[in-house]
């Protein structure tokens, strides 16, 4: 009978452990940013990230405990259900890629809707909105952007607010390649929206480039998983 490779078998003990250890600290953290905001906090979108990050960690827990425990106990029963999950993440991770790839037109257009949405924040004029348009105020200074899509008109009447310094310029000398001459002063020239979205280009290269680099571990957990579970077959 073969035995079990123990270098194979520590090595896949000791990756599981921290795959486990990183879960635990995502879970962690998560939850503690999920229940420590206010009520205003929690009801708003900024609760949405929190709770997938709750999913995600609770998921890295899982596999890594299938992981630790197969490999420890020579479970073939662990180890199949850790080569199962790890695979199916996997098809997902392939399959999100392929349909973004086809769906980009739709995405692109889904993206463009949201600043229409978005332009409503912008213009309106009864206050309810305020804490997302001073935000969005420090936006415009930190990218020196203007509006979503056609500058000073997105903000509608705010615009000529004398308590706001929307879309003003705060150089001391304007460049024109930065900044565009508007009625008695001077305010940024490019949109905010074409910011936005070249940062969503910028974030998807490390983003593909995180995707690929989790695709090889997989890969590697799948082959060292499934040569396991073969050699304690075999055993």
């Amino acid at each position: 009978m073969a035995g079990v490779s123990k270098c194979m078998k520590y090595s896949m003990f000791i990756f599981n452990f921290f795959f486990w250890v990183c879960g635990c600290i995502i879970l962690g953290a998560s939850i503690w940013i999920r229940f420590k905001g206010t009520q205003q906090e929690v009801e708003s979108g900024v609760s949405a990230g929190a709770n997938l990050l709750i999913a995600v960690g609770a998921i890295i827990m899982v596999i890594g405990f299938l992981g630790c425990c197969g490999a420890a106990k020579e479970s073939r029963c662990m180890l199949m259900l850790f080569f199962i999950a790890l695979l199916l993440i996997l098809i997902l991770q392939i399959t999100g890629g392929v349909l973004g790839a086809v769906y980009k037109p739709q995405v692109e257009e889904a993206f463009a809707l949201t600043l229409n949405a978005s332009l409503n924040v912008l213009q309106d004029t009864s206050g309810k909105y305020e804490v997302s348009q001073e935000a969005f105020q420090k936006f415009e200074r930190e990218e020196k952007c203007c509006g979503l899509r056609d500058g000073p008109k997105d903000w509608g009447e705010n615009f000529n607010k004398p308590s706001l310094k929307i879309c003003q310029c705060e150089l001391e000398k304007p460049s024109p390649d930065l900044c565009v001459q508007y009625q008695n002063g001077y305010i940024y020239k490019k949109s905010c929206g074409e910011v936005i979205i070249q940062q969503i280009k910028d974030n998807l290269v490390i983003i593909m480039g995180i995707a690929f680099g989790l695709a090889v571990v997989e890969i590697l957990g799948l082959v060292f998983s499934m040569s396991l579970y073969c050699q304690i077959g075999r055993k």
